[in-house]
């Protein structure tokens, strides 16, 4: 199988907030799009890579062998210039493989506790990867930089988006619209580069 051969595409996720996301930066590509929750028997390889690329290429890979379907997958992490760009890779499970988004952001204003305001940059930091069931890839990377805050704000997105401060808007990313976050957020550059791609190779 070739990506041009492909009419349907299964979003490697089990995140729904992604799902979400990635469904609407989809629209328009010609595709028909699922998600893991569609295919309930099918789980996730562990995210062992040591990079967001290797990591979303192995579980692009392994979905697209297991369904022979072509599968988009991302990882997506925060990287704050004071902690040497932790939590990156580790930003889902920061707190612990038992912890919630809570507990993350607990943890990385515990370490942030005495770094000031002009110390505190950031950035969201994606890569998308498609592959087919033969084990071709492609990925496509995305980057919004922003300041982290001192307290959470916002009751939008998730993750560590109450926490991210984007000057542009003078908001955190959990305080501006679905519509503004999927025009600047890391995922939805990365996600726009393979909506093009997908756009060509129908």
């Amino acid at each position: 199988m070739t990506y041009q051969l492909c009419k349907q595409l299964v979003l490697a996720t089990e995140n729904k907030n992604k799902v979400r996301e990635m469904q609407a930066l989809l629209e328009g590509t010609g595709f028909e799009v699922y998600c893991l929750s569609d295919f309930p028997k099918v789980t996730l390889p562990p995210e062992d890579g040591i990079s967001f690329v290797e990591n979303a290429a192995v579980k692009a890979c392994f979905v697209a062998r297991e369904l022979e379907m072509l599968a988009l997958a991302d990882d997506s992490g925060l990287c704050v210039d004071a902690l040497n760009g932790a939590p990156g890779i580790y930003s889902a499970r920061y707190a612990g493989e038992d912890k919630d988004d809570k507990a993350n952001n607990r943890k990385l204003l515990e370490e942030l506790t005495n770094v000031p305001e002009d110390k505190r940059q950031a950035a969201f930091h994606c890569a998308i990867a498609i592959a087919d069931p033969e084990d071709n890839f492609i990925f496509f990377e995305g980057e919004c930089p922003g300041i982290i805050g001192f307290e959470e704000k916002g009751d939008g997105g998730f993750g560590y988006d109450p926490l991210f401060y984007i000057p542009r808007f003078d908001k955190t990313m959990a305080e501006i619209t679905a519509e503004e976050k999927n025009q600047i957020s890391h995922r939805a550059i990365a996600m726009n580069k393979a909506a093009e791609f997908l756009r060509k190779i129908k």
